[in-house]
């Protein structure tokens, strides 16, 4: 099998299998996660999506971005054959509307451990009750009404309190996001 190339970039050379998929493996799950796999079949499908790359005979890694969008690409791809297969209703966007979603949220970043990292900085500064608020809301898939009741205060309280914590948390991790790493 030959080894994937890669033409440009901060590195020139040949990249072997191990070296490709240590590269792009967290990348393409947390797109696969993003689309709305599970952890199960976000595993499943990132090792499929790379067996599929490395089992072609005409792989070339033109750059990092090239090979990242072909990999994110043959993800989807196989995310939808799968519900195709098990008759499946697909909720997923078209993967071009995706990949930009996706693109602006983890940057040049394929692994898109910045953004993760900027979120969890940020979650930090929020205050006690709103970070609350989300862990419930996101981590436990409480309601509003159960939000609203363990914090002491009305649903609606709960919906504003979440709201203005979302903004706060999206432009910190903007913010984060656009300072040069170092």
């Amino acid at each position: 099998m030959p080894t994937p190339q890669q033409s440009d970039g901060p590195e020139t050379g040949e990249l072997s299998p191990n070296e490709l998929i240590a590269r792009h493996q967290r990348g393409v799950w947390r797109y696969l996660r993003m689309l709305g796999c599970d952890d199960a079949m976000a595993d499943d499908l990132t090792q499929e999506t790379f067996l599929r790359v490395l089992r072609r005979d005409n792989f070339v890694q033109h750059s990092e971005a090239a090979t990242n969008s072909y990999l994110r690409r043959t993800a989807y791809n196989l995310l939808v054959s799968d519900h195709r297969k098990n008759q499946r209703i697909q909720t997923v966007a078209p993967s071009p509307l995706m990949d930009e979603i996706y693109d602006r949220w983890a940057g040049k970043d394929l692994s898109g451990d910045q953004a993760v990292d900027s979120l969890r900085d940020c979650l930090k500064a929020l205050t006690d009750r709103a970070r609350l608020a989300l862990t419930m809301r996101f981590g436990k898939g409480a309601s509003r009404i159960e939000i609203a009741e363990a914090l002491d205060i009305t649903d609606h309280g709960a919906r504003n309190l979440m709201q203005r914590a979302k903004g706060q948390l999206r432009e910190c991790v903007e913010a984060k996001l656009e300072q040069p790493s170092s």
